[in-house]
Protein backbone atom coordinates (compact mmCIF):
# COMPACT_ATOMS: atom_id res chain seq x y z
CA UNK A 1 0.00 0.00 0.00
CA UNK A 2 2.63 1.99 0.82
CA UNK A 3 4.46 1.73 -1.96
CA UNK A 4 1.48 2.36 -3.98
CA UNK A 5 1.01 5.53 -2.37
CA UNK A 6 4.66 6.52 -3.06
CA UNK A 7 4.31 5.49 -6.98
CA UNK A 8 1.23 7.72 -7.17
CA UNK A 9 3.35 10.47 -5.23
CA UNK A 10 6.13 10.80 -7.57
CA UNK A 11 4.77 10.27 -11.39
CA UNK A 12 1.98 12.36 -12.74
CA UNK A 13 -1.11 10.52 -13.54
CA UNK A 14 -2.02 10.20 -17.35
CA UNK A 15 -4.85 13.07 -16.58
CA UNK A 16 -1.96 15.15 -14.95
CA UNK A 17 -0.08 14.83 -18.22
CA UNK A 18 -2.55 15.96 -20.62
CA UNK A 19 -3.86 19.05 -18.74
CA UNK A 20 0.29 20.24 -18.56
CA UNK A 21 0.41 19.92 -22.10
CA UNK A 22 -2.66 21.06 -23.06
CA UNK A 23 -2.06 24.28 -21.17
CA UNK A 24 1.84 24.69 -22.16
CA UNK A 25 -0.02 24.37 -25.81
CA UNK A 26 -2.45 26.68 -25.19
CA UNK A 27 0.50 29.08 -23.29
CA UNK A 28 2.60 28.62 -26.57
CA UNK A 29 -0.78 29.07 -29.09
CA UNK A 30 -1.77 32.46 -27.05
CA UNK A 31 1.53 34.17 -27.26
CA UNK A 32 2.05 33.36 -31.16
CA UNK A 33 -0.89 34.55 -31.70
CA UNK A 34 -0.76 37.84 -29.78
CA UNK A 35 3.09 38.51 -30.13
CA UNK A 36 3.46 40.87 -33.62
CA UNK A 37 6.09 41.22 -35.72
CA UNK A 38 7.96 44.83 -34.91
CA UNK A 39 8.41 46.93 -38.24
CA UNK A 40 10.00 49.98 -38.71
CA UNK A 41 6.77 51.91 -40.54
CA UNK A 42 3.12 50.79 -41.08
CA UNK A 43 0.99 53.61 -43.66
CA UNK A 44 -2.47 52.78 -43.49
CA UNK A 45 -5.88 54.51 -44.14
CA UNK A 46 -4.78 55.48 -47.13
CA UNK A 47 -6.03 54.36 -51.37
CA UNK A 48 -2.82 52.75 -52.47
CA UNK A 49 -2.32 51.94 -56.31
CA UNK A 50 0.06 49.00 -55.72
CA UNK A 51 1.11 48.97 -59.48
CA UNK A 52 1.03 45.23 -59.73
CA UNK A 53 0.05 43.26 -62.39
CA UNK A 54 -4.10 43.38 -61.73
CA UNK A 55 -3.42 47.00 -60.61
CA UNK A 56 -4.68 45.80 -57.60
CA UNK A 57 -5.60 48.88 -54.52
CA UNK A 58 -4.92 48.19 -51.26
CA UNK A 59 -4.99 50.30 -47.79
CA UNK A 60 -2.28 49.61 -45.65
CA UNK A 61 1.10 48.27 -45.80
CA UNK A 62 4.12 47.72 -43.42
CA UNK A 63 7.86 48.42 -43.88
CA UNK A 64 10.83 46.53 -42.40
CA UNK A 65 14.89 47.04 -43.80
CA UNK A 66 13.64 49.57 -46.54
CA UNK A 67 11.46 46.86 -48.12
CA UNK A 68 7.53 46.41 -48.30
CA UNK A 69 7.16 43.34 -46.05
CA UNK A 70 3.15 43.59 -46.18
CA UNK A 71 0.35 45.29 -48.57
CA UNK A 72 -2.98 44.59 -48.45
CA UNK A 73 -5.88 45.04 -46.01
CA UNK A 74 -5.19 47.45 -42.58
CA UNK A 75 -6.93 45.19 -40.57
CA UNK A 76 -4.86 42.31 -41.58
CA UNK A 77 -2.00 44.55 -41.24
CA UNK A 78 -2.10 45.39 -37.70
CA UNK A 79 -3.14 42.20 -36.45
CA UNK A 80 0.41 41.03 -37.79
CA UNK A 81 2.44 43.39 -37.39
CA UNK A 82 3.35 46.31 -35.05
CA UNK A 83 5.63 49.84 -35.15
CA UNK A 84 6.87 52.64 -33.26
CA UNK A 85 6.06 54.60 -36.53
CA UNK A 86 2.39 54.96 -37.48
CA UNK A 87 1.16 57.09 -40.71
CA UNK A 88 -2.11 57.88 -41.14
CA UNK A 89 -2.46 58.85 -44.91
CA UNK A 90 -6.39 60.19 -43.84
CA UNK A 91 -7.67 58.58 -47.10
CA UNK A 92 -4.92 60.37 -49.20
CA UNK A 93 -3.58 58.60 -52.50
CA UNK A 94 -0.13 56.33 -52.75
CA UNK A 95 1.79 55.60 -55.69
CA UNK A 96 4.73 54.02 -56.27
CA UNK A 97 8.19 56.37 -56.27
CA UNK A 98 7.67 57.78 -60.03
CA UNK A 99 10.89 56.79 -62.32
CA UNK A 100 11.96 59.31 -65.41
CA UNK A 101 12.84 57.21 -67.79
CA UNK A 102 14.98 59.81 -69.93
CA UNK A 103 16.78 62.68 -68.31
CA UNK A 104 19.79 64.32 -67.65
CA UNK A 105 19.68 64.62 -63.98
CA UNK A 106 23.55 65.63 -63.15
CA UNK A 107 23.29 67.98 -66.33
CA UNK A 108 20.30 69.39 -64.73
CA UNK A 109 21.89 69.91 -61.94
CA UNK A 110 24.69 71.92 -63.40
CA UNK A 111 22.48 74.21 -65.41
CA UNK A 112 20.92 75.33 -62.06
CA UNK A 113 24.52 77.35 -61.69
CA UNK A 114 24.01 78.98 -65.14
CA UNK A 115 22.19 81.30 -66.89
CA UNK A 116 18.30 80.17 -67.32
CA UNK A 117 17.10 80.97 -70.42
CA UNK A 118 13.43 79.15 -70.57
CA UNK A 119 10.55 80.96 -72.12
CA UNK A 120 12.27 83.75 -73.04
CA UNK A 121 9.82 85.39 -75.63
CA UNK A 122 12.33 87.32 -77.97
CA UNK A 123 16.18 87.31 -78.41
CA UNK A 124 16.53 90.97 -76.71
CA UNK A 125 14.97 88.79 -73.65
CA UNK A 126 17.69 86.30 -74.00
CA UNK A 127 20.74 88.49 -74.26
CA UNK A 128 19.12 90.76 -71.34
CA UNK A 129 18.89 87.57 -69.15
CA UNK A 130 22.25 86.63 -69.78
CA UNK A 131 23.71 90.11 -69.34
CA UNK A 132 22.35 90.09 -65.98
CA UNK A 133 23.78 86.63 -65.24
CA UNK A 134 27.19 87.71 -66.14
CA UNK A 135 26.88 90.64 -63.62
CA UNK A 136 25.75 88.14 -61.07
CA UNK A 137 28.51 85.55 -61.71
CA UNK A 138 31.73 88.24 -63.16
CA UNK A 139 34.71 86.04 -61.72
CA UNK A 140 33.04 83.08 -64.36
CA UNK A 141 36.22 82.04 -66.88
CA UNK A 142 32.88 81.36 -69.23
CA UNK A 143 29.37 82.78 -69.68
CA UNK A 144 27.23 79.54 -69.56
CA UNK A 145 23.49 79.48 -70.19
CA UNK A 146 20.89 77.13 -71.26
CA UNK A 147 16.91 77.05 -72.47
CA UNK A 148 16.65 78.95 -75.24
CA UNK A 149 13.81 78.07 -78.21
CA UNK A 150 13.48 80.29 -81.36
CA UNK A 151 9.98 78.64 -82.15
CA UNK A 152 8.65 81.15 -78.80
CA UNK A 153 9.65 84.09 -81.14
CA UNK A 154 7.90 85.95 -83.67
CA UNK A 155 10.06 85.77 -86.14
CA UNK A 156 11.29 81.99 -84.82
CA UNK A 157 14.71 83.14 -86.51
CA UNK A 158 17.87 81.26 -84.64
CA UNK A 159 19.59 84.29 -82.75
CA UNK A 160 22.89 85.82 -83.89
CA UNK A 161 25.99 86.77 -82.14
CA UNK A 162 26.22 90.25 -82.80
CA UNK A 163 24.78 91.69 -79.33
CA UNK A 164 26.89 89.19 -77.96
CA UNK A 165 30.20 90.50 -79.62
CA UNK A 166 29.27 93.92 -78.30
CA UNK A 167 28.86 93.41 -74.44
CA UNK A 168 31.33 90.14 -73.86
CA UNK A 169 34.05 90.62 -76.95
CA UNK A 170 37.01 89.45 -74.69
CA UNK A 171 35.19 86.57 -72.24
CA UNK A 172 33.38 83.14 -74.43
CA UNK A 173 30.16 82.65 -74.19
CA UNK A 174 28.10 79.09 -74.79
CA UNK A 175 24.19 79.29 -74.87
CA UNK A 176 22.62 75.42 -75.06
CA UNK A 177 19.18 75.93 -77.04
CA UNK A 178 16.44 73.99 -75.18
CA UNK A 179 16.91 70.73 -76.82
CA UNK A 180 20.34 70.28 -76.82
CA UNK A 181 21.05 70.25 -80.28
CA UNK A 182 21.73 73.87 -80.92
CA UNK A 183 23.97 76.63 -79.57
CA UNK A 184 24.89 80.60 -79.73
CA UNK A 185 28.41 81.40 -79.28
CA UNK A 186 29.86 84.97 -79.54
CA UNK A 187 33.05 85.28 -81.90
CA UNK A 188 35.45 84.53 -78.59
CA UNK A 189 33.95 81.15 -78.15
CA UNK A 190 34.31 80.74 -81.90
CA UNK A 191 37.68 81.71 -81.85
CA UNK A 192 38.67 79.43 -79.30
CA UNK A 193 36.82 76.28 -80.53
CA UNK A 194 38.32 77.30 -84.34
CA UNK A 195 35.08 77.30 -85.92
CA UNK A 196 35.22 79.61 -89.01
CA UNK A 197 33.01 79.50 -92.01
CA UNK A 198 34.66 76.97 -93.31
CA UNK A 199 34.16 74.08 -91.00
CA UNK A 200 32.49 71.18 -91.99
CA UNK A 201 32.02 67.75 -89.98
CA UNK A 202 29.71 64.63 -90.18
CA UNK A 203 26.51 65.16 -88.14
CA UNK A 204 27.29 68.87 -87.25
CA UNK A 205 26.73 72.75 -89.28
CA UNK A 206 27.61 75.92 -88.83
CA UNK A 207 25.29 78.12 -89.35
CA UNK A 208 26.57 81.01 -91.53
CA UNK A 209 25.04 84.28 -92.50
CA UNK A 210 26.46 85.32 -96.12
CA UNK A 211 29.43 84.00 -95.72
CA UNK A 212 30.79 83.86 -91.86
CA UNK A 213 29.28 82.45 -89.09
CA UNK A 214 26.02 83.40 -87.25
CA UNK A 215 26.94 82.03 -84.02
CA UNK A 216 24.41 78.89 -84.18
CA UNK A 217 26.50 75.68 -84.35
CA UNK A 218 24.12 72.73 -84.84
CA UNK A 219 24.95 69.18 -82.76
CA UNK A 220 28.40 68.05 -83.43
CA UNK A 221 29.32 71.33 -84.63
CA UNK A 222 28.76 72.22 -80.15
CA UNK A 223 31.50 70.02 -79.83
CA UNK A 224 34.21 72.05 -80.79
CA UNK A 225 33.38 74.51 -78.83
CA UNK A 226 31.61 73.40 -75.36
CA UNK A 227 35.16 70.98 -74.99
CA UNK A 228 36.92 74.08 -74.35
CA UNK A 229 35.08 75.14 -71.16
CA UNK A 230 36.64 73.53 -68.16
CA UNK A 231 35.65 70.32 -66.48
CA UNK A 232 32.85 70.64 -63.50
CA UNK A 233 35.27 70.57 -59.92
CA UNK A 234 34.30 67.81 -57.83
CA UNK A 235 33.14 69.95 -55.39
CA UNK A 236 31.05 71.50 -58.18
CA UNK A 237 29.63 68.19 -59.37
CA UNK A 238 28.47 67.31 -56.02
CA UNK A 239 26.33 70.43 -55.36
CA UNK A 240 24.49 69.63 -59.00
CA UNK A 241 24.14 66.11 -58.05
CA UNK A 242 22.40 67.72 -54.80
CA UNK A 243 20.58 70.28 -56.19
CA UNK A 244 19.01 68.11 -58.39
CA UNK A 245 18.11 65.42 -55.96
CA UNK A 246 16.29 68.05 -53.74
CA UNK A 247 14.19 69.33 -57.05
CA UNK A 248 13.48 65.45 -58.07
CA UNK A 249 12.82 64.76 -54.74
CA UNK A 250 10.06 67.62 -54.30
CA UNK A 251 7.73 66.15 -57.41
CA UNK A 252 7.96 62.23 -56.42
CA UNK A 253 11.00 61.25 -58.12
CA UNK A 254 12.57 58.44 -56.82
CA UNK A 255 14.48 57.16 -59.81
CA UNK A 256 15.83 58.61 -62.79
CA UNK A 257 17.53 57.77 -65.66
CA UNK A 258 20.53 59.69 -66.75
CA UNK A 259 20.83 59.78 -70.34
CA UNK A 260 24.45 60.10 -71.28
CA UNK A 261 27.28 59.79 -68.27
CA UNK A 262 30.66 59.60 -68.18
CA UNK A 263 32.86 57.12 -66.12
CA UNK A 264 34.09 59.68 -62.99
CA UNK A 265 30.42 61.03 -62.65
CA UNK A 266 28.99 57.39 -62.93
CA UNK A 267 31.98 57.00 -59.84
CA UNK A 268 31.07 60.20 -58.16
CA UNK A 269 27.36 59.31 -57.92
CA UNK A 270 28.33 55.62 -56.69
CA UNK A 271 30.51 57.17 -53.72
CA UNK A 272 27.52 59.40 -53.29
CA UNK A 273 25.29 56.98 -53.09
CA UNK A 274 27.61 54.73 -50.58
CA UNK A 275 27.79 57.43 -48.06
CA UNK A 276 24.64 58.43 -48.07
CA UNK A 277 24.97 61.80 -49.19
CA UNK A 278 23.01 61.15 -52.71
CA UNK A 279 20.12 58.67 -52.02
CA UNK A 280 18.67 59.18 -55.60
CA UNK A 281 18.36 55.86 -57.02
CA UNK A 282 20.16 56.17 -60.45
CA UNK A 283 19.83 53.80 -64.08
CA UNK A 284 23.27 55.22 -65.77
CA UNK A 285 23.44 55.62 -69.47
CA UNK A 286 27.15 55.13 -70.23
CA UNK A 287 28.56 57.91 -73.10
CA UNK A 288 30.42 55.84 -75.74
CA UNK A 289 33.67 56.82 -75.89
CA UNK A 290 36.74 54.47 -76.17
CA UNK A 291 38.01 55.17 -72.44
CA UNK A 292 34.19 54.18 -71.23
CA UNK A 293 34.05 51.31 -73.86
CA UNK A 294 36.82 49.29 -72.77
CA UNK A 295 36.81 49.84 -68.77
CA UNK A 296 32.22 48.75 -68.83
CA UNK A 297 33.02 45.67 -71.18
CA UNK A 298 36.04 44.42 -68.99
CA UNK A 299 34.06 45.48 -65.72
CA UNK A 300 30.72 44.62 -67.05
CA UNK A 301 27.28 44.78 -66.10
CA UNK A 302 26.86 46.77 -62.46
CA UNK A 303 23.38 46.50 -60.31
CA UNK A 304 22.11 46.90 -57.00
CA UNK A 305 19.51 48.50 -55.01
CA UNK A 306 20.84 52.06 -55.78
CA UNK A 307 22.61 52.01 -59.30
CA UNK A 308 22.22 50.62 -62.20
CA UNK A 309 24.93 50.53 -64.88
CA UNK A 310 24.55 48.03 -67.93
CA UNK A 311 23.34 50.35 -70.92
CA UNK A 312 25.33 53.18 -73.46
CA UNK A 313 23.67 56.23 -74.65
CA UNK A 314 24.04 56.71 -78.28
CA UNK A 315 23.26 59.85 -80.64
CA UNK A 316 21.39 58.82 -83.63
CA UNK A 317 20.51 62.28 -84.98
CA UNK A 318 19.74 65.65 -83.82
CA UNK A 319 16.30 67.56 -83.01
CA UNK A 320 13.49 68.43 -84.83
CA UNK A 321 13.27 72.36 -83.10
CA UNK A 322 16.60 72.66 -84.73
CA UNK A 323 16.17 71.05 -87.91
CA UNK A 324 18.51 68.29 -87.40
CA UNK A 325 16.52 65.19 -86.94
CA UNK A 326 17.61 63.05 -89.87
CA UNK A 327 14.09 62.45 -92.28
CA UNK A 328 13.20 60.25 -95.35
CA UNK A 329 11.55 63.26 -97.13
CA UNK A 330 12.80 67.01 -97.17
CA UNK A 331 11.52 69.33 -93.87
CA UNK A 332 7.98 70.84 -94.74
CA UNK A 333 9.68 74.50 -94.39
CA UNK A 334 13.37 73.66 -95.78
CA UNK A 335 13.10 71.84 -98.83
CA UNK A 336 16.89 71.30 -99.33
CA UNK A 337 17.14 70.05 -95.51
CA UNK A 338 16.63 66.27 -94.67
CA UNK A 339 18.59 66.87 -91.44
CA UNK A 340 21.63 64.45 -90.44
CA UNK A 341 22.46 61.51 -88.66
CA UNK A 342 25.32 61.98 -86.65
CA UNK A 343 27.58 58.69 -87.29
CA UNK A 344 27.99 56.83 -90.59
CA UNK A 345 25.58 53.97 -90.94
CA UNK A 346 28.84 51.74 -90.40
CA UNK A 347 29.54 53.11 -87.38
CA UNK A 348 26.22 52.67 -85.45
CA UNK A 349 26.99 48.94 -87.21
CA UNK A 350 29.89 48.99 -85.25
CA UNK A 351 28.96 50.12 -81.72
CA UNK A 352 25.50 47.73 -81.90
CA UNK A 353 27.88 44.72 -82.64
CA UNK A 354 30.09 45.53 -79.65
CA UNK A 355 27.32 46.43 -77.27
CA UNK A 356 25.77 43.10 -78.41
CA UNK A 357 29.23 41.05 -78.09
CA UNK A 358 29.39 42.25 -74.44
CA UNK A 359 25.60 42.39 -72.99
CA UNK A 360 24.90 46.02 -72.77
CA UNK A 361 22.13 47.57 -73.70
CA UNK A 362 21.76 50.04 -76.72
CA UNK A 363 19.82 52.93 -76.12
CA UNK A 364 19.98 55.06 -79.45
CA UNK A 365 18.51 58.96 -79.24
CA UNK A 366 16.49 58.76 -82.29
CA UNK A 367 14.13 61.63 -83.58
CA UNK A 368 13.12 61.69 -87.21
CA UNK A 369 12.00 58.79 -89.62
CA UNK A 370 15.58 58.14 -91.07
CA UNK A 371 17.09 57.97 -88.35
CA UNK A 372 14.70 55.41 -86.29
CA UNK A 373 14.71 53.38 -89.81
CA UNK A 374 18.42 53.28 -89.53
CA UNK A 375 19.16 52.21 -86.06
CA UNK A 376 15.58 49.82 -86.08
CA UNK A 377 17.40 48.00 -88.96
CA UNK A 378 20.77 47.94 -87.43
CA UNK A 379 19.18 46.59 -84.11
CA UNK A 380 17.50 43.78 -85.61
CA UNK A 381 20.57 42.78 -87.77
CA UNK A 382 21.94 41.38 -84.26
CA UNK A 383 18.94 41.15 -82.48
CA UNK A 384 17.02 38.52 -85.42
CA UNK A 385 13.60 38.44 -83.60
CA UNK A 386 11.95 38.36 -80.20
CA UNK A 387 14.48 38.78 -77.22
CA UNK A 388 14.90 39.94 -73.79
CA UNK A 389 17.35 42.46 -74.25
CA UNK A 390 15.42 45.59 -74.00
CA UNK A 391 17.33 47.30 -76.58
CA UNK A 392 15.46 51.19 -77.02
CA UNK A 393 14.98 53.30 -79.13
CA UNK A 394 15.23 56.68 -76.95
CA UNK A 395 12.23 59.21 -78.49
CA UNK A 396 11.03 57.12 -81.52
CA UNK A 397 9.42 60.50 -82.43
CA UNK A 398 8.58 60.20 -86.44
CA UNK A 399 8.57 56.59 -87.13
CA UNK A 400 6.96 56.00 -90.25
CA UNK A 401 4.40 53.32 -90.72
CA UNK A 402 6.67 51.09 -92.43
CA UNK A 403 8.82 50.71 -89.48
CA UNK A 404 6.38 51.03 -86.83
CA UNK A 405 5.84 46.52 -87.16
CA UNK A 406 9.63 46.71 -86.46
CA UNK A 407 9.33 47.10 -82.39
CA UNK A 408 7.07 44.47 -81.68
CA UNK A 409 9.02 42.00 -84.61
CA UNK A 410 12.44 42.53 -82.70
CA UNK A 411 11.10 43.04 -78.82
CA UNK A 412 13.21 46.96 -79.51
CA UNK A 413 11.37 49.03 -76.52
CA UNK A 414 10.51 52.62 -77.44
CA UNK A 415 11.24 55.48 -74.42
CA UNK A 416 8.93 58.31 -74.83
CA UNK A 417 8.13 61.76 -73.10
CA UNK A 418 4.71 62.83 -74.08
CA UNK A 419 5.61 66.32 -73.07
CA UNK A 420 8.03 66.73 -76.30
CA UNK A 421 4.54 66.16 -77.91
CA UNK A 422 2.76 69.21 -76.47
CA UNK A 423 5.82 71.57 -76.59
CA UNK A 424 6.43 70.94 -79.99
CA UNK A 425 2.97 70.84 -81.57
CA UNK A 426 2.36 74.10 -82.45
CA UNK A 427 5.31 73.78 -84.83
CA UNK A 428 5.69 70.43 -85.25
CA UNK A 429 3.63 70.08 -88.40
CA UNK A 430 5.74 72.94 -89.79
CA UNK A 431 8.67 70.99 -90.19
CA UNK A 432 6.36 67.74 -91.02
CA UNK A 433 3.53 68.88 -93.11
CA UNK A 434 -0.10 67.63 -92.44
CA UNK A 435 0.40 63.95 -93.31
CA UNK A 436 4.00 63.18 -91.69
CA UNK A 437 2.77 65.02 -88.35
CA UNK A 438 0.02 61.92 -88.23
CA UNK A 439 3.81 59.69 -87.87
CA UNK A 440 4.51 61.49 -85.02
CA UNK A 441 4.89 61.48 -81.63
CA UNK A 442 2.33 58.13 -81.33
CA UNK A 443 2.73 56.68 -78.24
CA UNK A 444 -0.37 54.64 -78.15
CA UNK A 445 0.84 52.96 -81.38
CA UNK A 446 4.38 52.40 -80.11
CA UNK A 447 2.97 51.27 -76.78
CA UNK A 448 0.57 47.93 -78.61
CA UNK A 449 4.32 46.77 -80.22
CA UNK A 450 5.53 45.23 -76.81
CA UNK A 451 2.37 45.70 -74.53
CA UNK A 452 4.18 48.41 -72.69
CA UNK A 453 6.64 51.42 -72.22
CA UNK A 454 8.80 53.23 -70.53
CA UNK A 455 8.14 57.38 -70.22
CA UNK A 456 10.16 60.67 -69.32
CA UNK A 457 10.64 63.81 -69.20
CA UNK A 458 14.06 64.26 -71.08
CA UNK A 459 14.55 67.16 -68.51
CA UNK A 460 16.14 69.64 -68.72
CA UNK A 461 14.75 70.06 -71.80
CA UNK A 462 11.13 70.00 -70.41
CA UNK A 463 9.83 70.23 -66.75
CA UNK A 464 10.83 67.78 -64.47
CA UNK A 465 7.42 66.65 -62.84
CA UNK A 466 5.85 63.32 -63.62
CA UNK A 467 2.60 64.30 -63.00
CA UNK A 468 3.08 66.60 -66.52
CA UNK A 469 4.04 63.76 -67.73
CA UNK A 470 1.00 62.07 -67.00
CA UNK A 471 -1.30 64.89 -67.98
CA UNK A 472 0.66 64.88 -71.36
CA UNK A 473 0.42 60.95 -72.22
CA UNK A 474 -3.28 61.55 -70.84
CA UNK A 475 -4.80 64.77 -72.07
CA UNK A 476 -2.46 65.60 -74.82
CA UNK A 477 -2.65 69.38 -73.75
CA UNK A 478 0.59 71.63 -72.40
CA UNK A 479 0.09 73.14 -68.77
CA UNK A 480 -1.99 75.88 -70.22
CA UNK A 481 -4.27 73.60 -70.94
CA UNK A 482 -4.27 73.87 -74.95
CA UNK A 483 -5.29 72.83 -77.33
CA UNK A 484 -8.39 72.68 -75.45
CA UNK A 485 -9.50 69.05 -77.74
CA UNK A 486 -6.19 67.72 -77.32
CA UNK A 487 -3.18 67.05 -79.72
CA UNK A 488 -3.97 63.85 -81.57
CA UNK A 489 -5.91 62.33 -79.45
CA UNK A 490 -5.81 59.14 -80.59
CA UNK A 491 -2.86 58.19 -79.18
CA UNK A 492 -3.82 59.16 -75.82
CA UNK A 493 -2.79 56.60 -73.02
CA UNK A 494 -5.09 55.60 -70.29
CA UNK A 495 -4.37 56.95 -66.97
CA UNK A 496 -3.31 53.02 -66.03
CA UNK A 497 -0.96 52.71 -68.52
CA UNK A 498 0.60 56.03 -68.13
CA UNK A 499 1.10 55.57 -64.30
CA UNK A 500 2.48 52.11 -65.37
CA UNK A 501 4.77 54.29 -67.63
CA UNK A 502 5.94 56.04 -65.05
CA UNK A 503 6.31 53.35 -62.79
CA UNK A 504 7.02 49.84 -63.15
CA UNK A 505 7.12 49.55 -67.11
CA UNK A 506 9.96 52.22 -66.53
CA UNK A 507 11.67 50.02 -63.72
CA UNK A 508 11.05 47.09 -66.40
CA UNK A 509 12.90 49.51 -69.23
CA UNK A 510 16.33 48.90 -66.98
CA UNK A 511 15.80 45.47 -65.56
CA UNK A 512 15.06 47.04 -62.38
CA UNK A 513 11.66 45.81 -61.73
CA UNK A 514 11.91 42.87 -59.28
CA UNK A 515 13.60 46.04 -57.07
CA UNK A 516 10.96 48.50 -57.43
CA UNK A 517 7.91 50.21 -59.51
CA UNK A 518 5.05 48.85 -57.81
CA UNK A 519 4.16 48.38 -54.10
CA UNK A 520 4.69 45.00 -53.58
CA UNK A 521 6.40 42.45 -51.02
CA UNK A 522 10.13 42.42 -51.15
CA UNK A 523 10.41 45.50 -53.44
CA UNK A 524 12.07 48.37 -52.21
CA UNK A 525 9.92 50.97 -50.08
CA UNK A 526 9.73 54.18 -52.65
CA UNK A 527 6.13 55.67 -52.46
CA UNK A 528 4.93 59.17 -53.13
CA UNK A 529 1.58 60.47 -51.28
CA UNK A 530 -0.39 63.08 -53.55
CA UNK A 531 -3.32 65.39 -52.14
CA UNK A 532 -5.52 64.21 -55.47
CA UNK A 533 -6.14 60.80 -56.93
CA UNK A 534 -4.67 60.97 -60.12
CA UNK A 535 -6.62 57.89 -61.26
CA UNK A 536 -10.25 59.61 -60.26
CA UNK A 537 -9.65 63.31 -60.37
CA UNK A 538 -11.00 65.25 -63.67
CA UNK A 539 -8.51 66.26 -66.12
CA UNK A 540 -8.23 70.01 -65.03
CA UNK A 541 -7.28 68.93 -61.83
CA UNK A 542 -4.52 66.82 -62.55
CA UNK A 543 -2.15 70.15 -63.10
CA UNK A 544 -3.09 70.90 -59.93
CA UNK A 545 -1.78 67.71 -57.76
CA UNK A 546 0.62 68.13 -55.26
CA UNK A 547 2.90 66.27 -53.94
CA UNK A 548 2.98 65.98 -50.04
CA UNK A 549 5.85 63.09 -49.48
CA UNK A 550 8.57 61.79 -51.44
CA UNK A 551 10.02 57.81 -49.49
CA UNK A 552 12.44 56.39 -50.85
CA UNK A 553 12.97 53.12 -48.64
CA UNK A 554 10.87 54.09 -46.20
CA UNK A 555 12.84 57.10 -45.20
CA UNK A 556 10.95 60.50 -46.29
CA UNK A 557 13.16 62.52 -48.54
CA UNK A 558 10.64 65.35 -49.29
CA UNK A 559 7.71 66.70 -47.73
CA UNK A 560 6.39 67.79 -43.99
CA UNK A 561 5.71 65.16 -41.40
CA UNK A 562 2.74 63.50 -42.04
CA UNK A 563 0.09 63.14 -38.64
CA UNK A 564 1.18 60.00 -36.99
Amino acid sequence: MSAFLLETSTKPSKMKKFIFFSLLFSTILYFSCTTKEKVDLIVHNGTIYTVDEGFSIANAFAIKDNRFVAVGNENAIFSKYESEEVIDLQGKPVYPGFIDSHSHFYRYGLGLQVADLLGAESEAELVERVRVHAEKNPDAAWILGRGWDQNLWESKEFPTKAKLDSLFPDKPVLLTRIDGHAALVNQKALDLGGVTAQTSMIGGKVILIGNKPSGVLIDNAIDLVSSKVPNASKEESRIALLGAQENCFAVGLTTVVDAGLEKETIDLISEMQKDNTLKMRVYAMINPTEANMAHYFKTGIYQDDNLTVRSFKIYGDGALGSRGAALLKPYHDHADNYGFLLKNPEEFDELAKKMYENGFQMNTHCIGDSANRTLLDIYAKYLKGKNDLRWRIEHAQVVSKEDMPKFAQYSIIPSVQPTHATSDMFWADERLGDKRIKTAYTYKQLLAQNGWLPNGTDFPIEDISPIKTFFASVCRKNSEGLPDDGFQMENALTREQALRSITIWAAKAGFEETRKGSIEVEKSADFVVLDTDLMKCNDEAILRVKVLKTVLGGEIVSGAEINQ
